[in-house]
């Protein structure tokens, strides 16, 4: 691991990068238009045309909410603040038309885009950026669940397949990039932004974070041919390990839990997934900002990993060099960090990059990073096909966004990722053939929440009442306030409860209790405590005393320690952040059309006092409980519950030895011994009984998600290779070593069969 320390332009005056295959020594200056060419050629003669100030202009990206709008008539309006920006061209613009219609905004954008091309001199087009946390973060397209949601269908495929969709869909509505998915593991149910990423295992975000780039990119064909966007994974690297879970802290981790746990879906999205694009981290590795952390953007990023793409800014991050972070003596000091770094694009920022013209006068070696970023640039935009193909065809986006192919598996990414986490005495399903009076109550209910249950139980014996009752709180955008216990509202929902044959509660958190917290510190995310917000405890206690059955469809961005509601209700689904027809999926799980399948992708606490607590922590940290906690987590890692039941036969090994050069397979007989058809996750974990540093209690390395029938069986087959059993040794550096381990295939990270092997070198 090489110190991540920021070297100085004398030093990296040695080593600048050119992405070049071969230089292009061309002499028509419109060769850059001539499509024959490599995409390395084209930029090579259209860099050399570029006066220092456009140069710049590419590496910068504005937010359109500062001046780019439709009229009244649906027409683009530019504020003199963007026109003066777009003279000399730009890298990007952040969510230009997000706020209407994707047609509209498709024509939107092609406007804005025309503009663009016709008032810099060499007809630069620019890169049009969005975001995804529920599929695109725009006006009229698919509402799928959230990254953490989809990742408890412990379904790669399928996730690919939903992050296709956001690529076409975002593609159609004129969009380029796309500041996601985050590759971060999160592991601090504290940080309001938990939900943004695919849970607390490294095995498991890798997978599924190469799969969502793999799907947004189109497989990377789909952007030259104009049918995909560009992926920014993000945040690089270790912000999910933010102190206290609050955001813009320092971040504490040691060199070898970076190497071996935080890098590997980074590493995935660089060399797996050939992702266009990587943030930068808010954080700080060592002491060391990561916008300012050369070892880490130009050496792990690109020369350890062989990144091609562009590396930009987290908002307004480089300025914060100076002003924030106080690492730099002055805002032109933290310009040029981030440069010599490998920062490429300064997203937002006035007063950081905007100064590299000037500084250019006096130093004039920087022009020559300043090329290497622009190339990054322009190259991107070449692959995506923006100088030869800028606009989107209008007729094509009706049809392509929100097809009914796309609803459809919004609604089936939702059943496979609703987990599980109880069902007393088989509470669940409920018959729906059997008139029945149905209760659904509490603070997470919907206006529409009764129409979804209805459009998944036609059966009319089957009544509903339905009451919020509360509001957890104010909805203040910055920092809402919890709002103060209402006896009135609890009254009147037990008195629904009481005269209905079962409780559907709606409980957990809203995208008001768990949120990003910005900069300002006005606008607050994060939490102290991870105890449901307001009286819901009491809510759940109080109707459970009511006799009849309390079902429990926990809503929520981030983990919560639900004690109260794992002891009193008689079923619970862990819905995380579901799609569009998130209630309608609730629904049909509860009904019995379909078996939960989804598994915890995380590990869910007790209380906020076992934080940090992941399945994956060194054995030693399992020595000792505490005082008056019970036992180990309220659920594992990988749990989740089924309505049919697997029985798994003992583990076989194709061989008792592994050798760096060969494999071991492993194999499990699963099979449905319940009554319906369901499917489960099979899962596989290895543990390093011995190593010369401490190491994780055990790890997952494979999980293979199958279907059965009632009595049908399946073989289950894993391979082990050397690379599994790879760390980060005692010397820092990665090492194979000798000794016995044992392999756990099982239905989660607590129950699993066994069985030994061992390494010979």
């Amino acid at each position: 691991m090489k110190k991540l320390l920021v070297l100085s332009l004398t030093t990296l005056s040695f080593v600048i990068y050119s992405c070049t295959d071969k230089i292009y020594s061309g002499s028509n200056k419109n060769d850059y238009k001539n499509a024959s060419l490599t995409i390395e050629q084209r930029v090579e003669a259209l860099l050399p045309l570029m006066s220092l100030e456009e140069k710049v202009a590419q590496m910068r990206i504005f937010h359109a909410n500062i001046g780019t709008k439709p009229d009244a008539n649906g027409k683009l309006k530019l504020s003199d603040r963007v026109v003066k920006k777009l003279e000399l061209g730009i890298a990007g613009i952040k969510n230009p038309g997000e706020h209407i219609d994707p047609v509209a905004a498709a024509k939107l954008n092609n406007e804005l885009q025309k503009y663009i091309i016709e008032h810099n001199r060499w007809g630069i087009p620019a890169l049009f950026v969005t975001e995804s946390y529920n599929g695109v973060d725009a006006e009229g397209c698919t509402k799928f669940g959230r990254p953490m949601t989809s990742s408890a269908s412990f379904n790669p495929d399928l996730v690919n397949r939903v992050w296709d969709v956001v690529g076409k869909e975002a593609r159609l509505r004129g969009m380029h990039m796309c500041h996601s998915p985050e590759a971060d593991v999160v592991r601090d149910p504290r940080f309001g932004r938990m939900s943004e990423a695919f849970g607390e295992d490294t095995y498991l975000t890798t997978q599924m974070v190469k799969n969502a780039i793999k799907g947004v990119q189109g497989n990377y064909t789909g952007l030259g041919k104009g049918t995909h966007i560009g992926a920014v994974a993000k945040h690089f690297a270790g912000y999910g390990q933010v102190l206290g879970g609050s955001n813009f802290a320092a971040i504490e981790i040691s060199e070898r839990t970076l190497i071996d746990e935080i890098y590997p879906p980074f590493e995935a999205a660089v060399k797996e997934a050939k992702t266009l694009g990587i943030m930068a981290s808010h954080g700080d590795l060592n002491g060391v900002a990561s916008h300012g952390n050369r070892e880490l953007l130009t050496g792990v990023l690109r020369d350890d990993w062989g990144f091609e793409g562009y590396v930009v800014s987290d908002s307004n991050d480089i300025a914060r060099l100076f002003y924030f972070m106080n690492v730099a003596e002055s805002p032109e000091a933290a310009a040029q960090m981030g440069l010599e770094a490998g920062i490429d694009i300064d997203l937002y920022a006035e007063d950081s990059y905007s100064y590299l013209p000037k500084m250019v006068e006096k130093n004039p070696e920087l022009e020559k990073l300043i090329d290497r970023s622009v190339r990054r640039v322009l190259r991107t935009k070449f692959i995506l096909g923006l100088f030869d193909s800028p606009y989107i065809k209008i007729p094509e986006v009706e049809k392509g966004v929100r097809a009914a192919s796309s609803l459809e598996l919004a609604r089936e990414a939702d059943l496979e990722s609703i987990i599980l986490l109880k069902n007393e005495k088989n509470t669940l399903p409920l018959n729906k053939n059997k008139s029945l009076k149905v209760a659904l109550l509490g603070p997470l209910v919907k206006k529409n929440t009764e129409a979804m249950f209805r459009a998944a139980v036609p059966n009319k014996n089957i009544s509903f009442v339905v009451d919020q009752g509360f509001d957890l709180t104010d909805k203040r955008k910055g920092a809402p306030n919890v709002l103060p216990r209402n006896p009135e509202a609890l009254d009147a929902l037990v008195e629904k409860a009481k005269q209905s044959d079962v409780t559907v509660l709606f409980l957990g958190g809203d995208e008001y209790t768990s949120k990003e917290a910005y900069f300002s510190n006005s606008t607050l995310g994060d939490r102290a405590t991870i105890d449901p917000v307001g009286p819901q405890d009491e809510l759940v206690e109080r109707i459970k005393d009511t006799g009849k059955p309390v079902i429990v469809v926990l809503k929520h961005r981030r983990t919560l320690s639900i004690n109260a509601i794992a002891e009193h209700a008689d079923a619970i689904l862990d819905t995380w952040d579901l799609s569009e027809f998130g209630d309608e999926s609730s629904a049909k799980i509860i009904f019995g059309d379909v078996s939960p399948s989804g598994k915890s992708p995380v590990t869910i606490p007790r209380s906020i006092g076992q934080i940090p607590f992941h399945y994956s922590m060194k054995e030693i940290n399992y020595k000792k409980e505490y005082l008056f906690l019970g036992k180990g987590p309220l659920y594992p890692f990988g749990f989740g519950l089924s309505y049919a039941t697997f029985d798994y036969s003992d583990i076989t090994l194709s061989n008792n030895v592994i050798t760096p050069n060969t494999d071991i397979e492993v194999s499990v007989t699963v099979k449905n011994t319940g009554s319906v058809k369901a499917k489960e996750v099979v899962q596989m974990y290895i543990k390093d009984e011995i190593g010369s540093v401490t190491r994780p209690d055990k790890e997952l390395k494979g999980f293979n998600k199958i279907e059965l029938a009632p009595g049908a069986s399946k073989k289950v087959s894993f391979k082990i290779t050397p690379k599994m059993l790879e760390f980060t040794g005692i010397s820092m550096k990665k090492v194979l070593e000798a000794g016995d381990y044992t392999v756990m295939v099982g239905t989660s990270s607590k129950t699993y069969k066994e069985a030994k092997f061992r390494l010979n070198k």
